[in-house]
């Protein structure tokens, strides 16, 4: 699989600063190359390569052992499209210094351009952990992903694609590199279960998955039951099931998910995701304070999780308590600032406390992210699949 990329690195990044030393040569040599270098540094501050070239060549023929002559003589040609003639000069350049990280990707890029993909893979895998620029890493990056689902290797791409997603986390072309590369991966796993075990539990589970997908629901809701029936102690499919059924307005199907949350609990009482969930019905029920260590609890197990910090915040608020749930509040939006119902119910707290300023500071984000949400749901919209509605007398046809 190979998607388009955007190859326009920008070959200035790249460059090494241009000297002027000329090692042990004689001194017509040493003169011969000193004046091409300076020619080449001013063409490249015109930002002309294509003058620049000539000039390194010439430099490279009176000092071959310069590093930076060959390395930016590699660079530019490589960017002029002559992926084949930068090589030599970007191999001389790395064997004068090794570490020279950039120009070891761009090796490796050359390398696999020229279909040599056996050497450029290995330049590639050792430079990539080592390039600090993030553009160039995900250039680098977004190649050995490309190599190794070409390959038909996708668990191997996947370490990379963590890595890209932490450089730089909301660049598409990753986004959609990841897309992509765990979709496929999903279809081989299911491919795998369909053959080898066509009638596991987890079979079951996972077709469940993709009919929820679909917006099936009633049919995810039956491959479930089916799960459940022949393995009643598989992980995670009591609270799968519970958040299906839950999304019904049919109240008898309501009372079906809350035993189903209850079986989840039974299994994992230390699941943050869940105990939010049993703590939302308790507010609903009007248990605050069994609420409140529900959810005490979930932010216990997962400090970092927004919605159990959230849910706790406002059932101390419901409770009296916004003492308390003010620092919960303001982690949340420092640590999520575009969660924009951690801003509006800051923002209601600080008008309580008749911090106006404040107040209207975190209303007016709420609003430019409340904005910023609908124009993204109503671009959206057609896009997205209606579940099934879930009624009580669906359960016996299945």
């Amino acid at each position: 699989m190979r998607w388009k990329r955007n190859r326009g690195m920008g070959w200035l990044a790249l460059l090494l600063v241009v000297g002027t030393a000329a090692g042990q040569a004689t001194a017509d040599k040493q003169h011969a190359f000193a004046e091409h270098m300076q020619k080449a540094g001013n063409y490249l501050r015109q930002k002309q390569p294509a003058l620049a070239i000539p000039e390194l060549e010439a430099a490279v023929a009176a000092e071959p052992a310069s590093v930076d002559a060959q390395g930016n003589l590699g660079v530019l040609l490589f960017f002029q499209g002559k992926p084949a003639e930068a090589i030599p000069h970007l191999r001389a350049a790395l064997a004068g210094k090794p570490d020279l990280v950039k120009l070891q990707g761009l090796l490796g890029l050359a390398e696999v351009r020229t279909l040599d993909v056996a050497a450029g893979r290995k330049d590639l895998e050792a430079a990539f952990p080592q390039i600090p620029d993030p553009k160039f890493k995900v250039q680098v990056g977004l190649e050995l992903v490309t190599l190794d689902t070409q390959a038909g290797d996708l668990e191997a791409a996947t370490p990379i694609l963590v890595e890209l997603r932490k450089s730089d986390p909301n660049n598409p072309e990753v986004l959609y590199a990841a897309y992509r590369t765990y979709t496929d991966l999903a279809g081989e796993s299911m491919l795998a279960m369909a053959i080898h075990a066509p009638d596991a539990a987890q079979m079951h589970q996972m077709l469940a998955h993709e009919e929820t997908r679909e917006g099936k629901t009633n049919d995810a809701i039956a491959e479930y039951r089916k799960a459940i029936a022949l393995n009643p102690h598989l992980p995670g499919v009591h609270f799968e099931l519970a958040e299906l059924l839950h999304t019904s307005q049919d109240s008898a199907v309501k009372q079906e998910a809350v035993e189903e949350y209850q079986r989840a609990f039974e299994e994992n009482p230390d699941d943050a995701t869940l105990l939010c969930r049993l703590a939302e019905m308790d507010t609903q029920n009007g248990n605050l304070e069994e609420a409140r260590k529900k959810y005490a609890r979930a932010v216990q197990l997962q400090p970092g999780d927004a919605d159990a910090k959230l849910g706790l915040a406002k059932t101390l608020m419901d409770l009296g308590k916004p003492d308390q749930a003010l620092p919960l509040l303001q982690q949340t939006v420092q640590e999520e600032p575009t969660n924009a119902v951690a801003h509006y119910r800051l923002g209601t707290l600080y008008r309580k406390q008749g911090h106006m300023d404040e107040a209207k500071r975190e209303i007016e984000i709420y609003k430019q992210l409340k904005d910023l949400k609908d124009k993204l749901r109503a671009e959206y919209k057609n896009l997205l699949i209606v579940p099934n509605e879930i009624r009580a007398d669906d359960k016996d046809e299945k």
